[in-house]
């Protein structure tokens, strides 16, 4: 994504007339714009958009900006956020024992692929904290027990306060986090996890998925609600596999889709390109630029 943008997402009632008042709109205050994506959803009767705009045709001050969009947008009963891709989002990863969701993010963060700080990494336990070392990223150890999971995460809370942290990542964190945390970070932390559930829950899903014969691989990541692994889908994928196919090729399959699904639902948010609705989300597919 380009360092010089201003991003807008609307949601709205449809009704007629919204794509042209709010172009005409930025065409009046001189802005070019560089994507302008749409969605009507005819079922809800709902409208989207996501209106991408060349920063360096800002000739006023944010807030002067913001005030007069909203002229715009109250009538038309818009609701709506700016952001300026100059902004770099403040990024925590929180990981247990299993390194490749951490290690592919942090790859791709190092590459500029992720548009954001990673000023730390969280876990329960030590294994992973190589990963962190090998990209110079501070790691913090919090161990976690059945009698103080509750008091860690309250320190979870402090560490992610103190970094202004805007967007948490559960890369294969496998604690249950609190009502009280997540609603803390509403919309903010993103999880991933095998597409087995609900029907192979807890330790070695791959292996009782071998054993039942699964004939289809896949991940999931949503951003994390109360509703344990059901808060709104951002990106899915699937493989097909056999009978050939043991429980480590199985897990090694899953892998390499849960690494690949999570970074892609982590940029799609850096990038602003979701919006959520109730318990779905608009995802606007990347385009030139």
């Amino acid at each position: 994504m380009s360092e010089n943008r201003i991003t807008f997402l609307i949601q709205c009632e449809d009704s007629k007339g919204i794509i042209a008042k709010v172009t005409t709109f930025f065409y009046d205050e001189g802005f070019n714009i560089l994507t302008c994506q749409q969605f009507t959803d005819n079922i809800e009767d709902a409208y989207f958009m996501r209106v991408s705009l060349d920063a360096k045709d800002l000739v006023m001050s944010r807030e002067e900006l913001s005030e007069k969009f909203r002229q715009v947008a109250e009538p038309l009963k818009l609701d709506w956020r700016v952001y300026y891709s100059v902004d770099k989002a403040n990024v925590a990863i929180l990981a247990s024992k299993t390194s490749h969701c951490l290690f592919d993010l942090l790859e791709k963060h190092s590459e500029g692929k992720l548009h954001c700080n990673i000023p730390l990494i969280i876990s329960n336990h030590e294994t992973v904290k190589y990963v962190a070392d090998q990209f110079n990223i501070p790691f913090h150890h919090l161990p976690v027990t059945a009698d103080n999971w509750v008091m860690q995460q309250g320190e979870m809370k402090k560490l992610l306060k103190a970094h202004n942290t805007e967007l948490v990542v559960m890369a294969r964190f496998m604690r249950i986090l609190s009502s009280d945390f997540i609603n803390s970070f509403k919309e903010k932390i993103i999880n991933i996890h095998h597409a087995f559930l609900p029907a192979f829950q807890g330790a070695n899903p791959y292996k009782r998925a071998y054993e039942r014969g699964v004939k289809m691989i896949g991940a999931t990541a949503h951003y994390a609600t109360d509703d344990l692994d059901e808060g709104p889908i951002i990106e899915q994928d699937v493989e097909r596999v056999s009978h050939a196919s043991s429980p480590a090729g199985l897990t090694q399959i899953g892998s390499e889709i849960e690494r690949k699904v999570l970074s892609k639902a982590v940029k799609f948010h850096l990038d602003h390109r979701i919006i959520v609705t109730g318990n779905r989300t608009i995802v606007f597919p990347e385009t030139e630029g």
